[in-house]
């Protein structure tokens, strides 16, 4: 460690650690690889993301810190955005080349602060978490840095409120209640059976694993030193220069590629004497499916959430949601519908765990609406395709002020372009041309182009797309401003 780590000075600061790495396919149709459930604004009509509630919901806290951020590198444009979009500048954004769990992601959040030459305590946090009660979360951190501070792996869990099969569970040496919220762990549980799930419902000495966790980076440092030294000298070893315009901090993705794909539970926490159990009474939980999503949110007289354009009649205990075309469900009782522009889930609700499973049979089939929406996010705006058939697409792209596409050029496609909001510059072989709304402009194949909106509003166009080649992977890129 003497590499990153030179006497690090001890500090009461809190530095947040959101993970972000996960693709959430059990709540498909509306998250997908390409846009994960972290991202959206599913929860309760909030006006903000799940990542983004992972960081407001701890402002408050004394010593509280600019938030690390650990995310796959496919995403690291989402996340800077959303960040943007809240007025928060992060720490740095660590971008996973491919994930590899909780453990490896970790071992690079402490020893990203370590290399610093400071040894905050890490508030390790997932971005898809609900929690209920922001200000009394809070207050159970302060008591943990309790723990934190005299060098204990704090977790947090939550007494069950019913026998859930899709949890990690925790066993405490101590009863846990209301008297004693704190105690030293015995052992961890993986996702139980319903009979085992029913025995935990009954015993106060275990709790469901929230997945958060609060210690000092030195201290978790040196345990996966101790237990993992092979995910602690990869993940050393794997730091790359940081890239200071979207402070993006890069990893290698041969050494990152051999570390063990392990959970921190795993690889540490059923092997160290630190642990220390916190019960966590806040309202939180792990929107992993649509059940989870649907216990939090806000139901009418029959059970049931509705949003969007639904019709619905002599219908109970229901999850239904349409983001665009009317959905009408008759009779329905115990049932999830999720209608999306390209897909529609129906299923029941005891049949949603396996979700994931289902996602992962249609990505094995080659259906693209598996992992890809039809709207696709990049770092100058997003793209919507309208239509495709053979040999010809229509999108819909919008550029962010300021914004521009990369210099490029395609091998087996031209391009139309026709503005209907807005002003675009657009470079066609080192010409420069200025297109108002109507107006329009033809991009040979072949030519060397680039698209930029230099003003303060939004710029919409239409993309016609023909040729014997459609893919994205159709781009020569000579300039980029966002390094790909």
């Amino acid at each position: 460690m003497k590499d990153l780590v030179k006497n690090p000075s001890s500090t009461n600061t809190i530095l947040p650690v959101i993970l972000s790495g996960g693709t959430g396919s059990r709540l498909w149709p509306l998250s997908r690889q390409c846009y994960p459930k972290q991202y959206l604004k599913i929860n309760n009509n909030s006006e903000y993301s799940l990542i983004q509630n992972s960081y407001l919901r701890l402002l408050g806290i004394k010593g509280l810190e600019n938030p690390l951020i650990i995310c796959n590198e496919e995403q690291r444009f989402i996340v800077a955005e959303q960040m943007r979009e809240i007025n928060v500048k992060p720490k740095s954004i660590i971008l996973e080349p491919t994930g590899k769990n909780t453990a490896p992601a970790i071992t690079l959040a402490g020893l990203y602060a370590l290399r610093n030459n400071c040894d905050p305590h890490l508030l390790v946090v997932s971005s898809d978490h609900y929690i209920k009660d922001s200000k009394k979360f809070r207050t159970k951190i302060l008591e943990g840095l309790n723990y934190s501070e005299k060098g204990r792996i704090v977790v947090f869990g939550t007494l069950p409120k019913y026998a859930e099969t899709g949890y990690g569970y925790i066993e405490a040496v101590d009863e846990l209640n209301k008297s004693r919220t704190a105690s030293n762990i015995k052992r961890f549980v993986e996702k139980p059976d319903l009979e085992l799930a029913n025995q935990f419902l009954q015993n106060n000495h275990f709790s469901w694993n929230s997945g958060i966790f609060l210690f000092k980076a030195s201290c978790i440092i040196e345990e996966i030193k101790k237990f993992q030294p092979k995910i602690f000298k990869l993940c050393e070893k794997a730091f790359l220069k940081n890239d200071d315009i979207f402070n993006f901090q890069r990893i290698d993705r041969d050494l990152f590629e051999n570390c063990p794909d392990l959970s921190i539970d795993i690889a540490v926490m059923e092997k160290t004497s630190l642990g220390t159990v916190l019960s966590l009474d806040v309202g939180w939980s792990d929107i992993g499916t649509w059940n989870s999503l649907l216990d939090t949110e806000k139901k009418d007289s029959k059970g049931n959430f509705i949003k969007g354009k639904v019709f619905t009649k002599n219908s109970q205990n229901c999850y239904l949601r349409s983001e665009e075309r009317l959905v009408v469900g008759i009779g329905l009782e115990n049932m999830i519908v999720v209608e999306t522009n390209d897909a529609i889930l129906i299923t029941k609700k005891e049949l949603a765990q396996s979700l994931k499973d289902v996602v992962n049979e249609l990505i094995d089939k080659d259906f693209d609406e598996a992992i890809l929406n039809k709207k696709i996010y990049r770092p100058w705006g997003n793209y919507t395709s309208i239509s495709i058939e053979e040999g010809w697409q229509v999108k819909k792209l919008e550029i962010k002020p300021s914004a521009r596409l990369s210099l490029q050029l395609h091998h087996h496609r031209s391009e139309h372009w026709i503005v209907v909001k807005g002003t675009a510059t657009v470079e066609i072989d080192q010409k420069i041309t200025t297109l108002n709304k109507n107006e329009s402009i033809f991009v040979p194949l072949g030519s060397k182009h680039r698209l930029s909106n230099r003003t303060n509003t939004n710029l919409v166009l239409i993309e016609v797309q023909s040729g014997e080649y459609l893919g994205e992977d159709d781009i020569e890129r000579f300039e980029d401003i966002y390094g790909r």
